[in-house]
């Protein structure tokens, strides 16, 4: 058994976010539908963040282990011999310790992306043997909207999600009107009223390390709220154009969309700057703390150890501490 990354973009607009739901169109059903017709058995992935429906992502990572029937024989035999070389390359270059780097060859790339295309589309292929007419409606825009970038076999402790050491998330403001664009209206928010970017960064200091966010979150029962907060930037850009950079070594569910809610209540002057720290010791939902719209939001990086027994480390650690997706 070979345990493969990828790496995947996509915008989040046609999907009802990265988890699978029984007919809705996801990004993971997407990607496992492609998958499970490409391999022929059903495949499941493993992903660094589960992102809502609306959000978009440029630095998604996932893994899922590929049979030991895939490689020898088997990629011998395959009918497309460029798909079966990219799969012979993967498992080859898993020998070496560590994490090698491999990049998605254009076999592989070419197949995945035609499958995906396919089941986007309405198109899924029949695979004796397997169930897929369950398949849900996608909207048009969602063929084209997930590109996997890369492919790299990583050591068996590499787990997309528990050995992350943190996820990176960036969300764009508009704030003047002269600066909005229709070209990129569905990668922002067009707020309605200029934000004071040196009151949030105020706001924002007191929030960074480790604390209960249970303000900021949708609770979940059994679900843990404390979160380690590593970054939470404001920055302008341009005149109109705000980023907030949000870094944490995990996020609870719209804990990222609530911070910075919270904080344009803050740079709008509706609140003062110490709102949202009065907020964070109340360990409790807020109810008053406005969830930013999805589109804004988008996941751009992940870090993980490099290091195989950096690996497994980190992964015991993360499971002992959450019981709660990303």
């Amino acid at each position: 058994m070979t345990r493969i990354r990828f790496d995947i973009r996509y915008d989040g607009r046609p999907f009802h976010g990265w988890a699978r739901q029984p007919g809705l169109p996801t990004v993971q059903g997407a990607l496992e539908t492609a998958l499970t017709v490409l391999f022929r058995q059903p495949v499941t992935l493993t992903v660094a963040g589960r992102t809502d429906a609306g959000v978009h992502a440029t630095g998604q990572v996932a893994h899922f282990d590929l049979p030991d029937q895939f490689s020898g024989d088997w990629l011998r035999d395959a009918r497309d011999t460029d798909f079966a070389a990219s799969l012979g390359a993967i498992v080859a270059a898993s020998n070496p310790p560590g994490i090698a780097n491999f990049q998605l060859s254009t076999g592989l790339h070419r197949r995945l992306d035609s499958v995906l295309r396919l089941v986007t589309s309405g198109n899924t292929p029949t695979i004796p043997g397997l169930n897929l007419d369950d398949q849900p409606i996608y909207p048009p825009e969602a063929n084209g909207a997930i590109v996997v970038t890369a492919a790299r076999p990583v050591p068996d402790a590499f787990d997309a999600r528990f050995s992350a050491l943190a996820r990176h998330y960036e969300y764009l403001v508009i704030d003047e009107p002269t600066a909005r664009n229709p070209l990129t209206r569905n990668t922002c928010w067009w707020y309605g009223a200029p934000l004071d970017v040196a009151r949030m960064h105020e706001a924002s200091a007191g929030l960074l390390g480790t604390h209960d966010f249970a303000a900021f979150c949708k609770p979940r029962e059994g679900a843990t709220t404390i979160r380690t907060l590593k970054q939470l930037g404001v920055s302008r850009l341009a005149p109109g154009e705000i980023r907030f950079d949000v870094a944490a070594d995990a996020f609870c569910h719209s804990m990222v969309r609530s911070l910075v809610g919270a904080l344009t209540e803050v740079g709008r002057g509706k609140r003062d700057a110490d709102w949202l720290e009065q907020a964070l010791h109340s360990a409790v939902r807020i109810p008053e703390i406005p969830l930013a719209p999805a589109q804004g939001l988008t996941l751009v990086r992940v870090d993980y150890p490099q290091a195989p027994h950096e690996l497994a480390a980190r992964q015991k650690e993360t499971r002992q501490l959450r019981t709660c997706g990303e």
